[in-house]
């Protein structure tokens, strides 16, 4: 049928820190303030997006949310579960299976499971995993890892990297909700604790509880509905190339590189027409290595291009213009934050850290050992 899909309505629970919440409540807060944004209601909703630990998450979700929908979706591959979410709902919606689409998220990792990254994870796992990290191997590890290739194959340096998290955190220092707020100098970045060479504390995500919720309808709908400017579904693209850092093909590209260039294809854009981007910074170099897979920068020249300034506010490319996961939130997989971001830019709702002029965003997952990447553009008008 080919219908054009466009975000009618994005939610974000309370947060970074909610011991009294469980993961379900948060989900049902952010859904709650999703409607609300879209002028719904709940039985408006006929598929349900979302991704989680438990088994037959997506039924308990809808059991809790009183919902009943027709259309259910739940991948998981980390990090990037939500662009995947996206991608499959965007289909749907375009081939006329379902209308209206709600994709939520909520989880509770600090105050369930504290401060610990990467460890711990050994029980249950299968292949290769269940060698490497009884043996040592982290999931901060295997992103040290890909950074130290980096850093021999092309000169990358600790300071480049360094300079993503001072930028980040001067989001942050905008976003009243963010869980780290004051400014940070690349030597705080390299003077805090290294947690595996050549990351420190700084260059890594923090640990936040959270839910976001995000709702897809038709254009048709959306224009009934009369309540916020529309941002439009351009494009949507997912790819995959190992799970386990022992198989990653080449440490320095990721499956981004498919993604990215295939969403852009759909969307009928071209890297410099990206007027924002929102990406999954589980760690700088993850930022820095997609900013290279999706063409913003050529491969090996990430780290000057982060170091000029191009991610901040008035820079080449604003990125994470919240905070992103270095500084505002992580609540275990932030995938929908980045596209609740792209939106509220694109409708102009960002406050003091609004990009000027914003008309194409990008929200850009990044899922396990670098190893799943769901890639998705937004745009005030329909791809053409």
């Amino acid at each position: 049928m080919g219908r054009r899909v466009c975000v009618v309505g994005v939610g974000l629970s309370d947060g970074p820190k909610t011991p009294d919440m469980t993961p379900m409540m948060l989900q049902a807060q952010s859904f709650r303030r999703a409607l609300d944004d879209a002028g719904l209601q709940k039985n408006d909703i006929q598929g349900v997006a979302t991704a989680g630990y438990a088994p037959m998450h997506e039924a308990q979700t809808c059991e809790y949310l009183g919902i009943h929908p027709s259309w259910l979706e739940s991948t998981s591959v980390g990090g990037s579960s939500s662009e995947f979410h996206v991608l499959a709902a965007y289909r749907a919606i375009e081939a006329g299976d379902v209308d209206t689409v709600a994709l939520i998220y909520g989880n509770t990792q600090l105050s369930t499971s504290g401060r610990s990254l990467g460890t711990g994870m050994a029980m249950g796992l299968s292949g290769p995993s269940a060698y490497e990290m009884p043996t040592g191997m982290t999931l901060v590890g295997a992103y040290a890892i890909a950074a130290k290739r980096h850093m021999h194959q092309y000169g990358t340096t600790s300071e480049q990297l360094a300079s993503i998290a001072v930028q980040t955190r001067e989001h942050a220092g905008r976003n009243p909700h963010a869980m780290y707020r004051d400014p940070i100098t690349i030597d705080d970045v390299l003077s805090s604790r290294l947690i595996a060479d050549p990351l420190h504390k700084l260059d890594c995500c923090v640990v936040s509880d959270g839910g976001c919720c995000v709702i897809l309808t038709t254009e048709d709908r959306a224009r009934d509905l009369e309540r916020k400017k529309l941002v439009y579904v351009r494009g949507a693209a997912g790819a995959s190339d190992h799970h386990s850092v022992q198989a990653m093909p080449d440490l320095t590209t990721t499956a981004g590189a498919v993604s990215g260039p295939k969403a852009f294809a759909e969307a009928g854009i071209k890297p410099s027409d990206v007027d924002m981007f929102a990406m999954y910074d589980s760690f700088t170099y993850t930022v820095l290595v997609n900013l290279e897979d999706l063409g913003f920068c050529a491969k090996g020249e990430g780290g000057p291009f982060a170091a000029s300034g191009a991610l901040r506010l008035g820079g080449a490319l604003p990125t994470n213009t919240d905070g992103g996961g270095l500084s505002a939130t992580h609540p275990g997989m932030r995938g929908l934050y980045l596209q609740c971001e792209a939106v509220r830019q694109l409708r102009g709702e960002a406050g003091v850290s609004q990009v000027e002029g914003a008309e194409i965003a990008v929200a850009h997952g990044s899922g396990g050992w670098l190893s799943t990447y769901g890639t998705v553009v937004f745009g005030t008008e329909p791809a053409r």
